[in-house]
């Protein structure tokens, strides 16, 4: 069974293969607006809740924003 940040972190990968794949279709505006609209927020959800919490359960968030960031910026 996954925690939390493993099931967030797997919804946002799949979205950052995605936007990788059409990335050079939309241009570098709305590949930057796309990754905040399904990465960034998602993130951002409850943020407040991961406070505190063992680095084992942030080290897959923070995987998938280092991968939305390789995304936006080459």
């Amino acid at each position: 069974m996954l925690g939390p940040g493993a099931k967030t972190a797997a919804a946002c990968f799949y979205h950052v293969f995605r936007l990788r794949q059409v990335r050079s279709q939309v241009g570098h505006e709305v590949t930057q607006q796309l990754v905040i609209a399904f990465i960034t927020i998602r993130l951002d959800y409850c943020n407040s809740l991961l406070a505190g919490l063992p680095r084992s359960t942030l080290e897959p968030l923070q995987r998938v924003q280092n991968a939305a960031a390789r995304l936006v910026f080459g």
